[in-house]
């Protein structure tokens, strides 16, 4: 495994997150890889605890919050307060979250809302200081039909 983290940027244009992310948590855990899903601080993990019990009538993700019981149990944690990413194989970086300590991860996705100047300018902003320091990085936007496609 590599020492350095593989960055993903996923730029939603079609779809909300809710409705793209629950896939991707479902595509990490058939890597058996530990998903850590960072929010911001001050965000309310209920909704997002709720949605991913009851996203789809067949199944659920399984999953917890830090706030709970056995957070280091967890095959894909909610978190908006961990400033570590320790034990974790993916780690989803939401609205601007960050996480600084990435050691021991393969590959961090960022998702960048395209309904938001604001968020676009911000991750850019990312991408440009990652691609200072030399890290690995992909861009994937979304289709018209809400497929990925890789721009860079």
């Amino acid at each position: 495994m590599s020492s350095e983290p593989e960055y993903w940027f996923y730029h939603l244009e079609a779809s909300t997150l809710k409705g793209v992310l629950p896939d991707l948590l479902t595509k990490t855990l058939s890597k058996g890889w530990r998903a850590l899903v960072r929010f911001p601080e001050g965000t309310d993990l209920t909704d997002w605890d709720d949605y991913l019990w009851t996203y789809q009538d067949q199944s659920f993700l399984p999953h917890g919050r830090e706030d709970a019981g056995r957070a280091d149990q967890q095959p894909i944690l909610l978190a908006n307060a961990a400033t570590e990413a320790d034990g974790f194989d993916a780690v989803f970086l939401i609205d601007g979250a960050e996480v600084a300590n990435v050691s021991g991860v393969s590959r961090i996705m960022v998702m960048i809302d395209g309904r938001s100047h604001e968020a676009v300018q911000r991750e850019r902003t990312r991408w440009k200081t990652l691609s200072d320091t030399g890290a690995t990085m992909s861009y994937w936007q979304q289709g018209e039909r809400g497929g990925w496609e890789k721009k860079a």
